[in-house]
């Protein structure tokens, strides 16, 4: 299939019904159905079991309980690196963020203000930072962790499309970040400086979830809906859990201006694993 026929497929598929009967299917505990239904999609991703806490597809009472997977002690040792890696994954795009404009694909790209949901304050203060753009597959490991300690400021609901997130589509749907449902997790490091981890849903996410939160979505709400954590010290350490995608998508991190260095391993493209130098 072309990958201009593949976005217009999205364009007039009922997203949003598909999304809700894969989340009813993934939180079904189904016996053997469940274990067969996790069976397969290891051998159709190639999934690498040898790396979870439980190798054993008929451990998981649910498909989402083995999507969000842990992995075993030692899996992911955190580098001696300002910044880790939050994911498994791969680069979509990554770079210095052009007076508020975020690169999203050759010849696309999306305002700051746009992905955290029209805070235009918000968005200034990253106006000539940085970003980086990481895809999470299916065969990925799908729990999302800090890539450096932090306080949690607030977090924000921003309802939205549910398009894909794979490369073909970004390349193909215009402000694909800006326009996906997403949550906008906003936090300050250890020197004061702010950054925001943006968690972006897609087809057939069924949910998406924070550590002291719990589930964000379901319910999808109509309108943005913030909170605000300010006074509720909530510090997480660096490679500790933040969330978790229930089936896989993309996350947006940005940082303000400053002598940020990416690895320069990291090239759009490139495989990257939790844990590993992200940018010092």
């Amino acid at each position: 299939m072309s990958e201009r026929l593949f976005v217009l497929l999205q364009h007039a598929m009922p997203k949003l019904a598909l999304t809700r009967f894969a989340g009813c299917f993934a939180s079904w505990k189904g016996g053997s159905i469940t274990t067969a239904a996790i069976r397969r999609f290891i051998a159709r991703y190639h999934v690498d079991m040898s790396e979870a806490a439980s190798s054993d597809p008929a451990d998981y009472a649910t498909f989402n309980d083995f999507f969000t997977r842990a992995l075993r002690p030692g899996a992911r040792p955190l580098a001696d690196a300002r910044l880790v890696c939050p994911v498994d994954g791969a680069v979509s795009q990554l770079g210095p963020i052009d007076s508020g404009r975020i690169f999203q694909a050759k010849g696309r790209d999306y305002s700051a203000t746009a992905l955290l949901a029209g805070d235009a304050e918000l968005a200034a203060r990253f106006a000539d930072g940085h970003f980086a753009t990481i895809y999470l597959s299916p065969r990925d490991y799908h729990r999302i962790h800090m890539p450096c300690a932090g306080k949690l400021l607030e977090m924000t609901y921003v309802p939205g499309e549910l398009y894909s997130v794979n490369p073909a589509t970004a390349r193909g749907v215009e402000r694909l970040f800006a326009r996906n449902e997403r949550v906008v997790c906003v936090f300050e490091d250890e020197q004061g400086q702010p950054f925001v981890m943006v968690l972006v849903g897609a087809t057939i996410v069924g949910s998406m979830a924070t550590i002291w939160h719990g589930v964000v979505n379901p319910p999808r709400r109509p309108a943005v809906e913030k909170w605000d954590y300010r006074g509720q010290d909530i510090r997480l350490a660096k490679g500790e859990e933040m969330g978790r995608f229930l089936l896989g998508s993309t996350v947006v991190l940005l940082y303000p201006a400053g002598p940020l260095k990416f690895n320069p391993q990291w090239q759009a493209a490139s495989p990257v694993r939790m844990g590993e130098a992200m940018a010092s």
